[in-house]
């Protein structure tokens, strides 16, 4: 049994089968960044400055896909500050000399404030990769349109 094809038909697949792998994995990052839906790349995740819309404003799709989803997000939180400080503490210390007191103190201010400014994309970074792992339907690739 043969299926005719038209040209449609296959520039559609085409572009689908282009939005899959590596494209898709930058795409999402991308979209993550940018702190807009993962499944359209339009709506904006925030309606505040700590704030999430429940339901992206351009889609329709609920971002919170159960109860605790965000939990993820703390994890993204609390793993890059950890990191950060890590490595910054003792090259400051034993590298550039800086002494112990000031060093600890804008150690602590920094592991206080950071969090509150990365909130916003812990929380779209996880989102982006849920959506990575589990897609969620109508998801759109960079350059498709809009149905």
């Amino acid at each position: 049994m043969t299926v005719a094809c038209t040209l449609q038909d296959r520039v559609r697949h085409a572009e689908r089968d282009d939005y899959t792998g590596e494209m898709r994995f930058w795409t999402l990052l991308k979209r993550s960044l940018l702190l807009r839906c993962p499944v359209c790349g339009e709506g904006p995740l925030f309606c505040g400055l700590f704030v999430m819309h429940e339901r992206c404003p351009t889609c329709g799709i609920k971002f919170e896909r159960e109860p605790g989803f965000f939990l993820g997000s703390i994890y993204i939180n609390y793993g890059l500050t950890s990191l950060i400080a890590a490595v910054a503490y003792p090259l400051l210390l034993f590298r550039y000399r800086v002494p112990e007191t000031p060093l600890m103190l804008g150690s602590l201010a920094f592991i206080l404030v950071f969090p509150l400014f990365f909130f916003r994309h812990s929380r779209s970074l996880w989102l982006g990769f849920d959506q990575w792992r589990d897609p969620q339907e109508g998801e759109r690739g960079e350059h498709s349109q809009r149905p």
